[in-house]
């Protein structure tokens, strides 16, 4: 997979997205999606260098309300893309928002 094609996954998703974070003194209004790749690679080494890239990856949905249908949007996305996943939910007490993390690891390539 390549950078370019994780961005087009996420932006058929239809909703607002960022790298990380939205431009400061911008207001979004959920639902929205944030995606990040974590700061420690997991690359498969061989022949003393780096062999495969992979990248541990953070999928983050924020919403208002508890959406079910979204969620299943989401992952009906990421199932067709042949990403595995593992799901976790936060309630942001001090936000009020639900935040949906969707985590993976991702096979970066050049081509």
């Amino acid at each position: 997979m390549t950078y370019e094609s994780l961005n087009t996954i996420i932006a058929s998703i239809g909703l607002p997205y960022a790298y990380n974070e939205f431009p400061e003194n911008t207001q979004q209004t959920p639902p929205f999606i944030c995606f990040l790749f974590d700061d420690n690679s997991a690359d498969l080494m061989a022949d003393n260098t780096n062999y495969q890239a992979i990248r541990p990856l953070s999928i983050e949905l924020y919403t208002d309300n508890k959406d079910f249908a979204l969620e299943m949007t989401i992952e009906a996305a990421l199932k067709a893309a042949g990403l595995p996943f593992a799901r976790s939910e936060t309630y942001i007490e001090k936000e009020r928002m639900y935040q949906i993390t969707y985590e993976s690891e991702v096979l970066i390539s050049n081509a």
